[in-house]
């Protein structure tokens, strides 16, 4: 399982890389890979601040569809419109292609309530 020491992560098994005082945030190796082949991935909060913990969007598997949490509070200024024609890089690339939004993070004190990699991997039991 690839978890990345350099990134945050949430139990909702998001993953966050923070730059300045924005975060690009996707879904980690584990959740893909719990989901099963991505087609389609829903994000509709573009322009909107949005509360951590509130949903941003939702993602489409062939068996399930799953929402998508926030893992900060702020406004989301991006979103990957490369996933609208090619959903399977959730997939084939979690950490890479297949971000799913860039957040303009509106408090940062919450970077400090994310996890670890070693954390999350004792969340998942890895």
């Amino acid at each position: 399982m690839n978890i990345p020491a350099e990134l945050k992560y949430t139990k909702d098994h998001e993953w966050i890389k923070i730059d300045g005082d924005v975060a690009t945030v996707g879904i980690t190796d584990f959740a893909q890979s719990e989901l099963g082949d991505i087609v389609y991935v829903d994000v509709d909060t573009f322009d909107e601040t949005i509360d951590k913990d509130e949903v941003f969007g939702s993602v489409e598997a062939v068996k399930t569809v799953s929402d998508l949490f926030m893992p900060l509070s702020g406004e989301v200024v991006e979103f990957n419109e490369d996933l609208e024609d090619s959903p399977e890089n959730v997939n084939t690339d979690p950490y890479g292609d297949g971000w799913m939004i860039k957040i303009k993070i509106s408090d940062t004190s919450q970077v400090d309530s994310l996890l670890d990699a070693d954390t999350y991997k004792a969340v998942i039991g890895a």
